[in-house]
């Protein structure tokens, strides 16, 4: 099972199979191939719930990816985000993007958090897969994991973003991913936006 915790309920489980996409909140269906789907399989353990969300985006996969794989700015998309800076971790030393680095992200106001501190767990530009855990910081979401996945569409792209997170007290599984969800979609249709003109703008380059 792809996305599972310790009950059988629908309400439980997020699935990402090969040729298609489910999720527990309504994501667009959207063809997922086999190597990427098993990219987005969590085990949920007790307390904790998991989800999916698709994204398409009409914007070439290169330029799509130019986005995502940008570890040391997230906000170029995530504008819940306020600044990011890395702290440590990862590369040779040289303040490089590397598995292991771990930036900090300061939140804007309005949201239950004031900051996160993220460990980048894969960058990987062949599969295009970025993946990274929440370590710190002061928020409601611990043991959040996350796993972003942009393959080629015909002339688009589309984008799988995954999460298994703690349930926080005094709230349930439900409540907590539609949170989550609604960030997450939020977060992936901005990604859309910027790809977009991201391309538009390397069009007349390449005229």
């Amino acid at each position: 099972m792809p996305c599972t915790g310790p009950r059988a309920s629908p309400q439980q489980r997020s699935r990402i199979v090969a040729g298609k996409a489910a999720a527990a909140h309504g994501a667009s269906c959207a063809a997922v191939p086999g190597e990427v789907a098993r990219h987005h399989e969590h085990a949920a353990r007790a307390g904790q719930c998991c989800s999916a969300v698709v994204q398409e985006i009409a914007a070439p996969v290169e330029a799509v990816w130019s986005v995502v794989r940008r570890f040391d700015r997230p906000q170029a998309y995530k504008h819940f985000i306020r600044s990011c800076r890395l702290v440590g971790g990862g590369g040779d030393g040289d303040g490089a993007v590397a598995v292991g680095s771990v930036r900090e992200v300061r939140v804007v106001s309005g949201l239950p958090a004031t900051s996160s501190r993220e460990r980048l767990e894969i960058l990987d530009d062949e599969r295009r897969v970025l993946s990274f855990r929440v370590v710190g910081g002061e928020h409601r979401l611990a043991n959040y994991r996350s796993v972003t996945t942009v393959h080629g569409a015909g002339a688009g792209t589309v984008v799988v973003e995954s999460y298994v997170v703690d349930v926080p007290p005094g709230n349930t599984a439900d409540e907590t991913r539609v949170f989550v969800d609604t960030i997450v979609r939020c977060n992936l249709q901005s990604l859309a936006r910027t790809a977009v003109q991201l391309a538009a703008l390397a069009a007349p380059q390449l005229a």
